[in-house]
């Protein structure tokens, strides 16, 4: 039996259902192995400030301190920070909230092998100090922002190496990614790259046409997924539509961007054919990627977005800038265009390309078969297994 304890600070749970969804299915996949027994450690972050200042805090009052959900036990102890000054700081906060878990898991009878760190900030610093005090091994996954963000801070570069030198093993979404963490000084023999998975039943291609008319939409239609956030650079698309006479932008994400994008589609004279749809539950995503025509991510950095794979497991193209693990995503000309530069106008080309010569369906779909979810649990497992042996 593998007993796993898996710590992530990103995790889905009743108010914000979408938080983490990537870790949820890789989690609910390995936790459903023959011979595999799983708990989840969430910590929810609350400002040390009384919550009700904060609205998005506030609704985070009501979860329990643990639950059964969708079949795995998850914790979900509360982690006291200061929004804004703590970050260094967080690892520390991490273990401090987790640590009572484990020990009342352990005299329940859980005796749990091994730690899954799900990114290298917080959690795989945290998780390194409550392995060396359980006296388990520990994994830690890189995803990208944990990397390039939180491992270029003062005061967080060093504990993310730490890490890193602690770790039995790591994981990278891609390759690009690995490359990148062994030029921060990362041992190349200890970590693996370890692809996403894409559910490649839901997401599939259906009738473009058709559900498009569900949508109401008639003409082209792009769609962008993320976070409303800089980073995601959501505002490169939106000028990039107003070069595209009668094409539709629907963008699906929430965040404080939000007022500032609408805004801008609305000075642009393209609001009229701007849908800020907020945040949309991941089981109707497969419904709008397979109704575009196009998915347009204009990140500035990602380690392998999942939007990329379940847009192409639609048969939709992809556009995207040539960032991080994009070209290991979008591999092949049917499946879409990377851009060296992340401009509008060059967002604007691509999409008027793929329009004019759109690839069949079936080949996009080809160029994400590779990364079914079974692929993604049987290589997490003997990982993990490995490292207990």
């Amino acid at each position: 039996m593998l007993r796993v304890v898996t710590l992530s600070t990103l995790f889905p749970n009743p108010t914000q259902p979408n938080f983490g969804v990537f870790v949820e299915n890789q989690t609910l996949r390995l936790a459903a192995c023959e011979g595999v027994e799983l708990r989840v450690i969430n910590p929810i972050a609350v400002p040390l400030f009384p919550l009700d200042l904060i609205p998005r805090y506030r609704a985070l009052r009501p979860l329990p301190a643990e639950e059964i959900w969708k079949g795995i036990q998850v914790a979900r102890p509360r982690l006291r920070v200061m929004p804004g000054v703590s970050g260094p700081l967080n690892p520390t906060l991490t273990a401090h909230a987790a640590r009572p878990v484990l020990r009342r898991w352990r005299e329940e009878g859980f005796a749990f092998d091994v730690i899954d760190a799900q990114f290298f900030y917080p959690d795989g610093p945290a998780a390194a100090a409550l392995a060396e005090e359980f006296g388990v091994p520990f994994s830690v996954k890189a995803r990208g922002a944990d990397i390039h963000y939180w491992g270029r801070r003062p005061g967080c570069r060093a504990q993310v190496l730490r890490a890193a030198q602690q770790a039995k093993g790591m994981l990278a979404v891609a390759q690009s990614l690995r490359q990148d963490m062994v030029a921060m000084g990362m041992d190349a023999g200890r970590i693996a790259v370890h692809y996403t998975g894409v559910d490649l039943e839901r997401f599939h291609p259906q009738d473009r046409a058709g559900a498009k008319q569900l949508l109401g939409i008639d003409g082209p239609l792009i769609i962008s997924l993320g976070a409303l956030i800089p980073r995601k650079g959501h505002d490169i698309v939106i000028d990039a539509l107003a070069e595209l006479p009668g094409a539709t932008l629907l963008i699906a994400g929430d965040g404080p961007e939000h007022g500032r994008l609408a805004a801008q589609a609305k000075a642009r004279g393209v609001e009229h054919r701007v849908r800020l749809l907020g945040s949309v539950p991941h089981a109707q995503l497969p419904a709008l990627l397979a109704a575009a025509d196009v998915m347009a991510l204009a990140s500035e950095s990602e380690g392998l977005a999942n939007a990329w794979i379940e847009a192409m497991a639609c048969g939709t193209p992809v556009v995207t800038p040539e960032v991080d693990g994009a070209a290991e995503a979008v591999d092949r000309p049917a499946a879409g265009r990377l851009l060296r530069e992340r401009t509008p106008a060059a967002f604007a080309a691509a999409i008027r390309a793929i329009l004019a010569d759109p690839p069949a369906q079936a080949a996009v779909r080809a160029s994400a078969e590779r990364f079914a979810w079974s692929r993604n649990t049987q290589q997490l497992q003997a990982h993990l297994t490995a490292m207990v042996g």
